[in-house]
């Protein structure tokens, strides 16, 4: 590999010849060989932006000329654009403060401004007006709000719809509910489904509550909340043109110090996403258990056959889609432990895990993305019900006498139900000898359907 030699304040250093970076970030490359780990590219554009609305502001209020600050914008936006992706290598395990990404960016948008053949310095020019200390926890909410609006928003939806539509078409064919995994009154797939979608409805209110604290932007507070060096109309300028580029509003946050030393919104979208794992993992679930079987499990449902289940029995066809939902779920609940963790890190004026909140931020809402749109499109959308089998144990569930207790009081019900259990015979069978009730009127007071109406039967 043939280098370059790069200067910065601690002295010389060589650069990989064809590099985009500079000096501090090849120091950053060497420091941290940690994780291998680098930030994701939705963090990287939401970055470009930022750089793009700082030149763009700059520009307005006469700290930068003109043909700087196009320059330096248009190579911003490039970086937005996802190009030149593979100029960011720094580790996600980095310096707290992510000053390593910052310079790696500012000295990538320099290179490239530079080739427009104007001076451009990484410091000077790219970041002025800026501190690493405002530009990476804005960069954490403006990634966060583009990732939750333009991936998540969206899947979510997908997945509602077709569990809502699955609703519709199952409204009709009556299921055992259970509660401690054990035998419960009758209910209907509909029911089931529609309780899953209204989880998700509560989800997406609760992640929507969100946005207006992940809008609010602490750009323009610099190395301290204070302000210093940076023009006390930047903030309003910058996110004017950063709503412009973002094609999504931004606006200041009313105090800096709270933005720099602390990351409560995004501690809080994390809790969002946790939620919203917990809710996948019982969707999820219930798709494992219902599924179970085919012959010794409850075989209510069966999954798409996507692929063989195992490498030595032959026929064995696993609930792959709901099992990597799960795993995607206790990820981001692992993400969410380490958000949390970082949050406390706010020593006075600095939160100093900004890299690793932003990386599993990010992580967390693109993994829950994904997981939701196979979770919609290869388990729910395909999944047949075998209503022999559904109809064959709700037969012989002996808690439908539930349905009778208005009728023949609790102590004779639960004669009944044991009665019905120990000698394995049908409820309305052992009903019929234990009560003076008919055929017809039992019939009418157990039916499942009737049953899933609520109310009292008399």
């Amino acid at each position: 590999m043939k280098y370059r030699i790069e200067k910065d304040s601690m002295g010389e250093l060589r650069v990989p010849a064809e590099a985009l970076y500079g000096a501090q970030t090849q120091r950053a490359v060497e420091n941290f060989p940690i994780s291998g780990l680098t930030m994701p590219t939705s963090f990287i554009r939401a970055l470009g932006l930022v750089k793009a609305a700082c030149a763009r502001a700059n520009r307005e209020l006469g700290l930068l000329d003109t043909q700087r600050a196009e320059a330096i914008e248009q190579a911003a936006m490039r970086i937005a654009q996802g190009q030149h992706a593979d100029a960011f290598v720094v580790d996600v395990f980095q310096t707290g403060s992510g000053t390593s990404s910052n310079m790696n960016a500012n000295e990538v948008i320099a290179r490239l401004a530079s080739q427009t053949g104007v001076d451009v310095h990484p410091n000077d020019h790219v970041n002025m007006s800026q501190s690493s200390n405002d530009v990476i926890p804005t960069t954490i909410r403006v990634a966060a709000v583009n990732a939750i609006e333009e991936r998540l928003l969206p899947a979510l939806a997908q997945l509602r719809v077709v569990i809502r539509r699955r609703a519709v078409e199952l409204d009709g064919v009556v299921k055992t509910g259970r509660t401690h995994l054990m035998d419960a009154m009758p209910v209907r797939f509909g029911q089931v489904l529609e309780g899953w979608a209204a989880q998700l409805d509560e989800s997406e209110q609760r992640i929507r509550d969100n946005l207006p604290r992940l809008r609010a932007l602490p750009q323009g507070g610099t190395a301290v909340g204070t302000g210093i060096n940076a023009p006390t109309e930047f903030s309003a300028r910058f996110c004017k043109a950063l709503s412009t580029f973002a094609g999504r509003e931004f606006q200041p946050m009313d105090n800096f110090f709270a933005g720099l030393g602390a990351q409560d919104a995004a501690v809080e979208a994390s809790a969002q996403l946790r939620g919203l794992a917990i809710v996948l993992t019982k969707i999820a679930n219930d798709l494992r258990w219902m599924n179970s079987g085919p012959l010794a499990g409850l075989g209510e449902i069966s999954l798409p056959s996507l692929q063989p289940g195992s490498s030595i029995m032959p026929g064995k066809v696993n609930p792959v889609i709901p099992e990597a939902v799960l795993m995607v779920c206790a990820q981001v609940q692992g993400n969410d432990a380490t958000i949390s963790l970082a949050g406390q890190s706010g020593n006075f004026e600095l939160n100093v895990m900004l890299p690793v909140m932003a990386y599993n931020l990010q992580q967390s809402i693109e993994l829950l993305a994904n997981a939701m749109i196979v979770l919609a499109d290869k388990a729910i959308a395909g999944f047949k019900v075998n209503e022999d089998r559904l109809v064959e144990t709700l037969a012989r569930n002996p808690i439908l006498v539930t349905a009778l207790n208005p009728v023949i009081g609790y102590e004779l019900g639960a004669a009944i139900a044991k009665r019905a259990y120990e000698e394995n015979r049908p409820l309305i069978d052992v009903a019929l000898e234990m009560t003076d009730l008919d055929e017809a009127r039992l019939r009418e007071l157990l039916d499942p359907t009737q049953l899933t109406k609520g109310g009292i039967q008399d």
